[in-house]
């Protein structure tokens, strides 16, 4: 008893032994530096914000003001009311093209990753690695090819040839086998047992138990479609068929720039990127530690 009793005492008077000077410096500096950063990573969506809602005199004029003189909301229904700029039906487009190439490219990129990591295959690594190597082919070789056969197709302007085109992803392909690789194995043995073959184990047991891959992959992949702007360009060649990024560019031609209706535009644009990262951010991490990129 007295041994514990001392252990206690000692335990209580390390409790209670004054915090070092320097460990509270350190933490007052790293919030000090957490804050800046912070402040700086806002600074874009404050003057989106702040420029978008100012008349055209308030963004031009030499005095900066931290505030607008005043607030025009109208800024933001003359952007939709602008009949030169479909804005409504980009922001459409932009949102059916992000959509369907998230899921197309999460279903063929995971069953390409789940077959290369676990269908026993003469040439499996062989075609992993040809798919590792499209990693290294620059878009601008196979943009020209690409453009010629959609044109052939007939896709011009339409969703299928802003869509299809992008569907195969290398690198999700490569996160997803290097994930289904180190997938435990015990499951998919209990899965035979039970008489599932590789579809009905790929469906119900690997796809459940991969949803932080999948939500990593798939953030990823929205946000690079919502921001395609090149391929949008020249294959939505039509207004019916622009998308936001070909929207946005509308706003500055070499006869005019129209800067508070741009700065609202492009506030409003990065509204769905901002949200689907806020809901799925902490998938990112997780995905990204548990496909095992860094083995």
């Amino acid at each position: 008893m007295g041994l514990m009793g001392g252990s206690r005492t000692a335990v209580a008077g390390r409790a209670r032994r004054p915090e070092d000077p320097l460990v509270r410096v350190g933490r007052a500096l790293r919030w000090v530096i957490l804050v800046a950063l912070a402040l700086l990573f806002l600074v874009p969506f404050y003057l989106l914000v702040r420029n978008g809602l100012s008349a055209e005199r308030d963004i031009t004029s030499p005095s900066w003001t931290f505030f607008p003189s005043s607030v025009h909301w109208s800024n933001v229904r003359e952007l939709f009311d602008d009949p030169a700029v479909p804005m409504a039906r980009s922001l459409l487009n932009s949102a059916l093209i992000a959509v369907a190439t998230t899921v197309g490219t999460l279903l063929l990129a995971s069953l390409a990753g789940y077959g290369l990591a676990r269908i026993p295959y003469r040439f499996a690594n062989q075609v992993f690695y040809a798919v590792i190597g499209t990693l290294m082919v620059p878009a601008a070789v196979t943009f020209v090819p690409s453009f010629v056969l959609v044109s052939s197709l007939g896709w011009v302007s339409s969703l299928r040839g802003l869509i299809v085109p992008t569907l195969f992803s290398g690198f999700a392909c490569f996160v997803f086998r290097q994930f289904f690789t180190g997938f435990p194995r015990e499951l998919e043995d209990a899965a035979r047992v039970d008489g599932l073959g590789y579809w009905r184990t790929y469906w119900r047991i690997v796809v459940p138990n991969a949803r932080p891959v999948f939500a990593a992959v798939g953030t990823i992949v929205f946000i690079g479609a919502w921001n395609s702007f090149l391929w949008p360009l020249v294959i939505g060649q039509d207004r019916d068929a622009w998308t936001v990024q070909v929207a946005l560019s509308t706003f500055t031609t070499a006869q005019v720039v129209n800067l508070h209706e741009l700065f609202v535009a492009a506030a409003v644009s990065i509204v769905p990127l901002v949200l689907v990262f806020l809901l799925l951010q902490r998938y990112i991490v997780a995905g990204v530690e548990r496909s095992g990129i860094d083995d």
